[in-house]
């Protein structure tokens, strides 16, 4: 009877059920991330570094190294997953991620030119951020329509912009120098090797504040993803609507950019897997979204650090999620009616 009464138990708790099982598997993954690596802590050696007792090399190698990188990964992780959920739901499209209004190709920009031209080195964070916003806004003008903001429009200005920069910047590394060029790599692929305090401080309480305005959000993306005649209906402006949601995405996409460089997968694989497990509703998506994105780049950063060389993160994600994002496209048979 038990037995039975199992599909009906998780249907009806399912939220429930998704909360705990990533609370779990984030907090376990935590805390292998803090203690395994290149020099990996015995668990007598983990809790003494914890409590700043112990060799003075190994509290660094926690405090000054894993954690911030760690953190680096949960808060950049939680941008791209509700970046891309707030997406998918405003564009009514599942297969739109964060880069989808340009934000990879103006942050990949600024980031190569100032490598390039060896120019404010220490600034680059800021300015790939400024540079995403500053190409966000310009696709979005494109993507005006009469009084409006038309879907179509705003897809293609950000694949136009996209291959436009995407051409200048393989330009400027044909021009650059053997070492500018493998930082610039190190960059575009993504990774949160070196990332420490000031990088969270800086971008960090950005991302947070998105990530709770993204949380309000949540009954515009329910409203807009019924359609724009059904929207209108009930009293929502399309164009107040779009922009509040897209310059929040583009807020949280940017500010995982300037921290982690360009991280591809996250912001597309886990809606999908967020909306098999609860649904729709984007009040539940939206949070839940962010955690498992957290939980994702947090993984994927402790797989990149286990070999013998360390692997970019953007490399893992994109290893880990190729593989997924073949199997969601061949289970997709509904179009955007499978939002």
């Amino acid at each position: 009877m038990l037995i039975r009464l199992l599909p009906t138990i998780f249907t009806k708790y399912r939220v429930f059920w998704a909360v705990l099982f990533l609370a779990t598997a984030l907090l376990l993954t935590l805390v292998v991330s803090l203690s395994q690596g290149a020099v990996p802590l015995s668990i007598s050696e983990f809790w003494q570094a914890i409590f700043r007792e112990g060799d003075p090399i190994k509290q660094t190698i926690l405090w000054d190294l894993r954690l911030p990188r760690i953190i680096a990964a949960l808060i950049v992780g939680a941008a791209l997953g509700m970046s891309g959920a707030l997406l998918q739901g405003m564009l009514r499209n599942s297969l739109a991620d964060p880069f989808i209004l340009g934000i990879s190709a103006g942050a990949g920009l600024i980031v190569i030119l100032m490598i390039v031209l060896q120019v404010f080195p220490t600034a680059i964070p800021l300015a790939a951020w400024m540079g995403a916003i500053l190409t966000s806004a310009i696709v979005i003008l494109l993507g005006r329509a009469g009084s409006g903001i038309s879907i179509e429009r705003l897809i293609l200005g950000g694949v136009a912009i996209s291959s436009l920069f995407g051409s200048v910047q393989s330009t400027l590394l044909l021009l650059a120098e053997d070492g500018q060029i493998q930082i610039a790599l190190s960059w575009l692929v993504g990774s949160l090797n070196g990332r420490g305090w000031k990088e969270i401080s800086t971008a960090g309480p950005y991302i947070i504040f998105a990530l709770l305005g993204g949380c309000l959000l949540a009954r515009s993306v329910n409203v807009l993803a019924l359609g724009d005649d059904l929207a209108v209906g009930l009293g929502v402006s399309l164009t107040r609507s779009r922009l509040l949601i897209g310059g929040v995405a583009t807020l949280l996409a940017a500010g995982a950019v300037s921290i982690g460089g360009l991280i591809g997968f996250v912001g597309l694989i886990v809606p999908h897997g967020v909306r098999l497990i609860v649904g729709t509703d984007h009040r539940f998506v939206l949070p839940l979204s962010a955690l498992a994105g957290a939980w994702l780049l947090t993984f994927a950063d402790l797989l990149s650090r286990l070999g013998t060389v360390e692997l970019p993160v953007g490399s893992v994600t994109a290893l880990l999620g190729s593989p997924l994002f073949i199997w969601l496209l061949y289970r997709r048979s509904g179009g955007l009616g499978k939002l």
